[in-house]
């Protein structure tokens, strides 16, 4: 799909602000407010726009820890790495999963109540998988950023 300047003005100010009237993104793609929904509409359809979505504080809902976790398989074969990515898909406390190349795997950034909690994962998701070889964990002292945000030019 060819994104034009109009498509690309709406993309960067809803990346920032999703609750933007129609008003103040006509202003922004300099366009009606109607023909800037209509293009909404179009960019969610195909696509270009995946979800619509909150950041929340993991503080404020009683998530203190976050992880990064690097997970190597230990075969490197399409349904080994197929049922990964499923579970990956289907489990809660992994907030982003990642296939990557390199030394591991597998990126996984893992959210957790406590160390316990944390704990009590590990070895519910990784332990209990005969098809892991082994995990590095790295726990987050701060979260510098948070977002999906992509830069986007014309």
């Amino acid at each position: 799909m060819e994104l034009d300047r109009a498509d690309i003005a709406l993309l960067n100010a809803v990346q920032k602000n999703n609750k933007l009237t129609s008003e103040e993104l006509a202003e922004r793609a300099h366009l009606s407010p109607t023909a800037c929904q209509r293009r909404l509409k179009r960019l969610r359809a195909e696509g270009v726009i995946e979800a619509d979505v909150s950041i929340v504080s993991p503080k404020a809902v009683g998530r203190h820890v976050t992880v990064v976790v690097l997970v190597s398989l230990e075969r490197e074969r399409a349904d080994i790495i197929d049922r990964f990515k499923a579970a990956i898909k289907n489990t809660r406390e992994v907030m982003i999963g990642y296939y990557v190349t390199g030394d591991a795997d597998f990126l996984l950034v893992v959210t957790a109540k406590d160390m316990e909690d944390y704990e009590q994962f590990t070895r519910r998701f990784f332990y209990e998988n005969n098809d892991i070889k082994g995990f590095k964990t790295m726990v987050v002292m701060d979260r510098v950023k948070a977002g999906f945000a992509f830069p986007i030019e014309d």
